[in-house]
C-alpha cells in the first residue's frame, strides 16, 4: 500500500480513496479535522447521530400523576 496514512482514531493505515475527513468549523474557522478509516467514520457518524438526537422526556410516576422531567 503506497501513499497510505494512519487513521487519526485507530492508527491503522488507510488508502486515500478509503479515507474520510471530518472537519469541525466554528464561524468559518477550522477547529478540528480528522482523517478516518471507514470503520472509525461509521463509529463517528453513530456517535454524532446519538448525541444530536433529541432526548425523550423521562417519566416519573408519583401516585396517580405522571411528572415529566426534562
Amino acid at each position: 500500500m503506497t501513499g497510505s496514512e494512519p487513521c487519526d482514531a485507530c492508527g491503522d493505515p488507510i488508502e486515500e480513496a478509503l479515507a474520510r475527513t471530518v472537519q469541525l468549523n466554528v464561524d468559518r474557522s477550522e477547529v478540528d479535522s480528522q482523517r478516518l478509516c471507514p470503520a472509525c467514520f461509521a463509529d463517528w457518524i453513530e456517535r454524532y447521530r446519538k448525541q444530536m438526537q433529541p432526548k425523550a422526556p423521562e417519566r416519573e410516576i408519583n401516585g396517580d400523576t405522571d411528572i415529566i422531567v426534562d
